[in-house]
This record gives structure tokens, C-alpha cells and sequence, in this order.
């Protein structure tokens, strides 16, 4: 197997090892470092010597060993030290491998354990995309818009409060549970839209994608009452359905208005829509309801020019009400330009631009302004932005996308 099937094996086994570990020792920072040190094994062995058949097993023993190293070391300390009773190491080993098994729910778990109150929001959505979605911290602090550094200081401080916190590797009771409903749903959303647009190598990263909805299915089974736990399933499902037909034969994007409708998933779409229209029907409506609802009028359009654009853009502009969030006044803006041309699309990117220095210079500003500039004939200035855009992106087949865009254009 290639570095690189290996590293993607990896992330999907990482989070249940964690949780085997968490739940065996009940030291969340002790049980990421070891694994840690497993997964650096592993990367480094399993190239060259094969797979192991039991991957998830090989990476519990040799974490445990570590870990049964540790509590050695730190068994000898004490004893030199003279300042514990001294107990017979056999009480600190782990039981044997026979009792390490694997329980379907760990990842849920461990997704209520990183959103615990006593970490900040941030420090809770970043320490589940490292535990939960085994996103490196570099893809983690591009996700963020912060350096490396700051978010690897964050994470470090996260697991800090948890093993102060105590806080146990369990499921908490009702009502905690709903106090931490809302983290929960941002980091599966965040985790999804990872899978979704990717940077790197790759435009997706399916597994992540599956992931978050797996995780949000469970969710729902456990608030199956709760209209934006729905709304965000419903999301998912309803993005997730355009997969095969998002990436071309070279990993190429391929935007909405030309992608082959007949490669949408309809069975996704059906269950979907059906969420959606069940969720909005039972209320209230929030963020993720909105989104599901723009998700399923695109999916719902037998072609292109079909698009039901007023209703879209009305549902931005309702979504933007709840949010205040940039991006949703961009797409907004967009979603505008298509019911009432270009040059009314730009105006409102403009003015977006000048109420929220959050927007100038970034990527989806850059590429937004391309398109329409390019629908109203600006050949020049659409160029400038697509370049500037595909300066900006960390998604390699997305870079290539805007070049290609640019000289196709240029060559017109």
C-alpha cells in the first residue's frame, strides 16, 4: 500500500482507536499522544512491511504498549521518589487486547467529550476535527484562517481543559446534551464541508463527507425531535447527491449550471427533501434548514435555466437575517445577479465589500466577481480576478480549474 492509501486509512481508523483508548485509560491528552506516536509507526511501517489485516488492533497494541511504558516510568518515578504507596505494577497494566473492543458509539462519544462547556466554541471545533475528523492542524488552521502555530497552541490548551475538567469518556445526561447540541452541529457542518471542498490534492474527500453524515444520522437518532438537527442531515444529504457529477475525469471541478444532472444521486435527493420539508413543517426554522432548502431547490431543477433563482435568492437574504455571516451575503449576491443580471450582482459584491473588510481580497470574493465579470463581457477584469483567485486557493484542482478559466477566456 502507497503513503498515500495509508495515510487515508489512517484518518478513518484514528477516531476509533481514540475512542478504545479514552474509554480504557479515561486520559483524553495521554491517549491522543500515544496514538499519535501508533499512527507515526504505522505511516512509517506499513508501506514497506503491508497493511496489517487488523489495522484498528495493531494500532491499540502498540499505543497500549506505549502507554504501559509510560505508567512504568511514571510507576519507578514515584517509587524512587517515595511520596505514593507502592502498588504492584500488575494493577496498572492494561487487560489484555481480548477486552479492547471497539463500540459502535465511541466517535459520538468523543464528539461530546470535544464540545464539553469547558472549552471555548473554537477550541471544542478544532479539537473534534483533530479527534473526531483526523484533520491534520495545518488543514484545521486553513479551515480557521489562522496560522499553524496559533492553532496548535489551541488544541494543546483544549486537551489541557479536558484532563482538568475530568471530563468522563460518556455520553452526559439530557439536558447537557442539548447544552451542547449547537457545537456539536457546527463541528459535524464544518466537518462535512471539509470532505466537501478540500484543499490539496484532492477537490474531495469522501470519507469525511460520509463521516459527518454517519455522525449526524446518529445525532438524529438521538434528537429526532429537533427540526435543525433534521435541517443539517437533510443538508448534507442534499450536497452530498451532486458528488459524482462535482469532479471530472482529471479531478477537475465542474460547476453547477454544467454538471450532468443524470449522476445526482435520487435516492438522496428523495430522502433529503422529504427531511427538509418534514423539519420546516415542524419548526423553528434555523441556518441549516435555510441552506437544505437552497440545496433542494438546486437539486429539485430539471436543468440549469429551470433553477428557481427568486426563490433562492429570497432564501439568502432570510438566511443572512439569522446569520450576519459574509459569505451568505456573497452567495446571496450571486444567487441575485441571476434574477437581475450581472451588473446588479456586482453592485451588491461591492457594497458588500465596503460594510465587511472580512471579504476583501478572498478567494470567493475573487471568484464570484470573475463569473459575473466575464458574464457582462469584461474579458480584462475577469481575467485579473480569476488569477487572483486561483493565487489564493489551497485546493490544487480548483487552481487549475481558475487557470484554465483564465487562459480559455484569454484565448477567446
Amino acid at each position: 500500500m502507497n503513503p498515500f492509501h495509508v495515510e487515508r486509512l489512517l484518518r478513518d481508523v484514528a477516531p476509533q482507536v481514540l475512542g478504545v483508548l479514552v474509554r480504557r485509560y479515561g486520559d483524553f491528552a495521554a491517549a491522543e499522544d500515544v496514538l499519535q506516536e501508533a499512527l507515526i509507526a504505522a505511516a512509517q511501517q506499513w508501506p514497506e512491511q503491508g497493511t496489517p489485516e487488523n489495522p484498528c488492533g495493531w494500532l491499540v497494541h502498540v499505543a497500549k504498549r506505549r502507554m504501559q511504558d509510560i505508567q512504568r516510568a511514571e510507576l519507578a518515578r514515584r517509587r524512587r521518589e517515595e511520596l505514593v504507596v507502592m502498588q504492584p505494577e500488575e494493577q496498572h497494566a492494561p487487560a489484555p487486547d481480548s477486552a479492547l473492543e471497539f463500540e459502535h458509539d465511541d466517535a459520538l462519544k468523543l464528539l461530546f467529550m470535544c464540545c464539553h462547556p469547558a472549552l471555548t466554541r473554537p477550541s471544542a471545533i478544532a479539537l473534534t476535527l483533530r479527534a473526531v475528523g483526523g484533520l491534520t492542524t495545518q488543514e484545521i488552521a486553513r479551515a480557521f484562517l489562522v496560522p499553524e502555530a496559533t492553532m496548535a497552541q489551541r488544541i494543546s490548551r483544549a486537551k489541557q481543559s479536558i484532563k482538568q475538567s475530568e471530563v468522563p469518556f460518556a455520553l452526559p445526561g439530557e439536558r447537557k446534551l442539548r447544552e451542547r447540541l449547537a457545537a456539536v452541529m457546527q463541528v459535524l457542518y464544518l466537518v462535512f464541508n471539509e470532505g466537501y471542498a478540500s484543499g490539496g490534492e484532492q477537490l474531495l474527500r469522501v470519507d469525511l463527507a460520509l463521516e459527518a453524515i454517519r455522525l449526524t444520522r446518529q445525532l438524529f437518532q438521538g434528537f429526532p425531535e429537533d427540526s435543525e438537527v433534521e435541517g443539517l442531515l437533510a443538508l448534507m444529504l442534499l450536497t452530498d447527491a451532486r458528488r459524482k457529477a462535482r469532479v471530472g475525469a482529471l479531478g477537475e471541478p465542474i460547476p453547477l449550471d454544467e454538471q450532468d444532472r443524470t449522476l445526482w444521486d435520487a435516492a438522496q435527493i428523495e430522502e433529503g427533501t422529504r427531511r427538509i420539508e418534514a423539519a420546516m413543517q415542524r419548526g423553528p426554522t434555523g441556518s441549516y434548514q435555510i441552506q437544505a432548502a437552497i440545496a433542494a431547490l438546486h437539486d429539485e431543477a430539471e436543468t440549469a435555466e429551470t433553477t428557481d433563482w427568486t426563490q433562492i435568492s429570497a432564501l439568502y437574504e432570510a438566511l443572512y437575517r439569522l446569520t450576519q455571516n459574509p459569505m451568505v451575503a456573497l452567495n446571496g449576491a450571486v444567487a441575485s445577479a441571476m434574477v437581475h443580471g450581472p451588473a446588479h450582482g456586482l453592485e451588491l459584491l461591492s457594497a458588500l465589500e465596503a460594510r465587511d473588510p472580512r471579504v476583501t481580497d478572498h478567494l470567493r470574493l475573487h471568484v464570484a466577481r470573475a463569473h459575473l465579470l466575464e458574464r457582462q463581457g469584461e474579458v480584462a477584469a475577469a481575467l485579473s480576478h480569476y488569477r487572483a483567485a486561483a493565487s489564493k486557493t489551497t485546493s490544487y484542482p480548483e487552481r487549475d480549474y481558475l487557470l484554465m478559466r483564465a487562459a480559455r477566456l484569454e484565448g477567446d
